[in-house]
């Protein structure tokens, strides 16, 4: 697997399936087949064109999509984009309301590097704009970084989390989504061992796999199933000739989505189905429920090898945050050093990615932590997506999280022991 021709392979089967869609789109469309008293033609424009779509979006970094914003003063605000640090692997990007004064709240949202774009928190984003000053991490596609960049592993990930802390400073509330929970968890250890004063007000944690054994799910299983040797032959391959990473060891997004769209296959051949004779009749939108879901779940980026491996053998396999042995540069990183940092834990009680207990591991290894500066939630009939945009974040998780934000805006001071 681990070779250009297996990539560029993958691509031109994408490619390939992306021309047939347009073809028959093309053929299915013209005049001259209105006059055939058969649906065949326009089902075959519609094949197409769903088609054409879906294979095109594999490859399309989606936009954010956040022109204005309409704000209390009853006007409409430009929304721009604002680079705050800029890295070869990831950005901290902002969304600079213009015209509106600075809210006091001051997010950073950590958005997962595993296979999407940060686009895909683009509802978390919208969300908290009205109250907040939004910040976020924008992970680059592997495929275009240059192999004379160097490597990205979880250890870079964490100090990158801990550089753009750093950026902010003090006055930044941290949320992190899914995949970088342990490592937000890590880069704010590793503040507090180097520079206390960096650490942010609070750390909330969202459906993250802090301790992946704590509940049993089919990625967990799939981690001890496999072996790294395995896993490497399968799933790493090298970046063909057509990008400017070319070269590069990475873990394919086209490969994980197929994994993606394996695990709910018959739901997923359902959904295009349907839109597929929705456009056919004449009833679908560019912009419909389908439309713009799989334009989101469609669009995959590479991921470095190196970052791919790390995490599985040393988060999953060797559960180095869940035992507190994880290491950066050679220097150890201890949980228990974080003193000042209030820690809230959400989960969802029917997510299948990271079940509940996996992230509420987090607060049993906060030991230097005061009791009261930790708190957990655990949203009822929340699936994995819903707890960071859908309805229950919307409706539930938002207002606690806001309100967290708000009864932690001041540095807590350590309290002292009583010398006997």
């Amino acid at each position: 697997m681990r070779y250009m021709a297996t990539y560029d392979l993958m691509e031109t089967a994408r490619v390939t399936n992306q021309w047939l869609g347009a073809t028959a789109r093309a053929i299915g469309s013209y005049p001259a087949t209105g006059l055939v008293p058969n649906p065949f033609f326009q089902m075959l424009s519609a094949w197409g064109e769903v088609t054409e779509r879906t294979f095109s979006r594999m490859v399309a970094k989606p936009d954010w999509g956040i022109a204005s914003l309409a704000t209390e003063d009853s006007r409409d605000h430009v929304v721009e984009i604002e680079t705050i640090v800029e890295r070869p692997f990831g950005d901290l990007i902002r969304f600079r309301v213009s015209g509106r004064k600075d809210k006091k709240r001051r997010v950073m949202l950590v958005a997962p590097m595993s296979g999407h774009y940060a686009t895909l928190m683009r509802s978390t984003v919208a969300s908290l704009l009205p109250d907040a000053e939004v910040y976020i991490t924008d992970w680059h596609n592997a495929r275009d970084i240059p192999v004379s960049l160097g490597k990205f592993d979880v250890e870079d990930y964490t100090t990158y989390l801990a550089d753009f802390m750093r950026a902010m400073g003090p006055d930044t509330h941290v949320i992190a989504v899914c995949q970088p929970v342990p490592l937000a968890l890590a880069a704010t250890a590793l503040l507090a061992e180097q520079e206390p004063a960096a650490q942010p007000r609070s750390l909330t944690l969202i459906g993250g796999p802090v301790d992946p054994d704590a509940a049993p799910t089919e990625v967990t299983d799939f981690g001890r199933r496999v072996t790294m040797g395995q896993l490497e032959e399968l799933a790493i391959q090298r970046v063909g000739f057509k990008y400017a990473g070319s070269g590069r060891m990475v873990y394919p997004g086209l490969l994980q989505l197929a994994g993606f769209m394996s695990m709910n296959s018959d739901r997923h051949g359902e959904s295009f189905a349907n839109q597929i004779m929705k456009v056919a009749k004449g009833e679908a939108a560019d912009h419909d429920k389908h439309n713009r879901f799989y334009d989101e779940y469609l669009a995959v980026m590479d991921m470095t090898a190196e970052f791919y491996l790390s995490t599985v053998e040393r988060i999953f396999k060797g559960r180095e945050i869940a035992n507190n042995t994880f290491t950066v540069g050679g220097a150890p990183v201890d949980f228990g050093k974080i003193t000042n940092v209030a820690v809230k834990v959400v989960e969802g009680e029917k997510d299948d990615i990271s079940a509940p207990g996996q992230c509420l591991a987090a607060l049993e290894l906060l030991t230097g932590l005061p009791d009261h500066m930790k708190a957990a939630h655990l949203e009822q009939g929340a699936g994995h997506y819903g707890i960071f945009a859908g309805k229950s974040w919307r409706n539930n998780i938002r207002p606690l999280v806001l309100d967290f934000i708000d009864s932690n805006s001041a540095r807590q001071k350590p309290k002292l022991k009583a010398v006997n």
